[in-house]
């Protein structure tokens, strides 16, 4: 169903059951999936692969060309996977030719005034609260959540089911199954709670919280701890996840806490 006063390319590719609100604008070289939602005063460009049962909100604008003076025009795309919202004034940006596409996994939740900018991966589970700026070639693991008002440098990495404090600055890499906040931004214990909610065992759970023990809380550089965890803890997916994690980053991970600041939550000890 497509309501009157928008404007719709004919060669729009457009599923079954797709809602478009009245005063939206859809270019060409756009696919939407069956059952999504247009809403109202929604800006949609050449380069948009929108999933089945999305729902975009008023005065977004995905695939925008890139805020890189790098682009010249070549054709990338901005990939949004099923089951996904974007809420209110959200600007998603396609690719360049350094990826070639920017991509919003599915089930994935962007709050209001979130900016995702050119060649950023997010997973799938994600949310991303309101007003999070995301520079270019970040990428985001699965079910992380991205607190308020964070800007996040370009090139940085934030790891599946961790959790970021709102108006956090991320400079560099957050590995996956943590908590971080403060100013500097720093580790500050284990995101407990997001992995009882996705089901993680109390075991696997012990397990993440030993191994960043030693990552962040024995006095050891990150040589000593990726060492110390290879050779004392028993292969598992978690295990691995970390490890190959801090091997891969190039901007460095966040610093354990300062013990003269305060400590993490004694509830994830």
């Amino acid at each position: 169903m497509k309501k009157a006063f928008n404007q719709i390319h004919p060669d729009a590719q457009i599923g079954k059951n797709v809602i478009v609100e009245s005063f939206s604008t859809i270019s060409q070289d756009v696919v939407i999936g069956d059952g999504t939602w247009i809403g109202p005063n929604v800006t949609i460009m050449d380069g948009a692969r929108i999933g089945n049962n999305c729902k975009i909100f008023p005065g977004a604008v995905v695939s925008g060309i890139p805020q890189d003076l790098k682009y010249r025009g070549e054709k990338t795309i901005a990939e949004i996977g099923d089951n996904t919202i974007i809420r209110e004034c959200v600007t998603i940006n396609k690719g360049t030719a350094a990826k070639s596409k920017t991509v919003v996994g599915s089930n994935t939740m962007l709050m209001a005034y979130v900016h995702v900018a050119h060649d950023c991966v997010i997973g799938n589970g994600c949310i991303l609260v309101n007003s999070v700026g995301l520079a270019g070639e970040i990428e985001v693991g699965d079910f992380a959540i991205i607190g308020g008002m964070t800007a996040v440098h370009q090139f940085c990495r934030i790891g599946a089911h961790s959790m970021v404090g709102g108006a956090s600055k991320v400079r560099k890499d957050i590995p996956p199954y943590i908590r971080a906040s403060r100013e500097p931004i720093q580790y500050v214990g284990v995101n407990t709670i997001g992995l009882r909610r996705r089901k993680f065992s109390n075991d696997t759970i012990y397990n993440i919280q030993d191994i960043l023990r030693v990552l962040y809380q024995k006095g050891l550089n990150t040589s000593q701890a990726l060492e110390r965890i290879v050779n004392e803890f028993p292969v598992s997916d978690e295990r691995e996840n970390i490890v190959s994690f801090v091997k891969n980053s190039t901007r460095g991970i966040i610093k354990g806490y300062d013990v003269e600041n305060g400590k993490p939550d004694e509830d994830d000890f």
